[in-house]
């Protein structure tokens, strides 16, 4: 795949990420009966959950796959 199609499509994901953090966080601050911030206080918000969930997604991923390493070591 070209550089410049991985980009965009990681761009186009990174977007949608930032949509679907946006809902939530305008759904939260909904339910938990407060005012609904400005978007752009409302987008950086979101910016750094998006950011935070792929660091944990990241470091459980990591684990998962020394587990399995360790797991398919002691088969052999």
């Amino acid at each position: 795949m070209e550089q410049e199609t991985k980009n965009s499509l990681k761009k186009i994901a990174e977007e949608a990420e930032m949509r679907v953090a946006r809902s939530v966080l305008r759904w939260k601050y909904k339910k938990e009966g407060k005012q609904v911030p400005l978007d752009s206080h409302l987008e950086d918000e979101s910016r750094q959950v998006a950011g935070r969930a792929h660091q944990v997604i990241a470091e459980r991923g990591k684990n998962v796959f020394n587990e399995l390493r360790k797991v398919y070591k002691k088969k052999g």
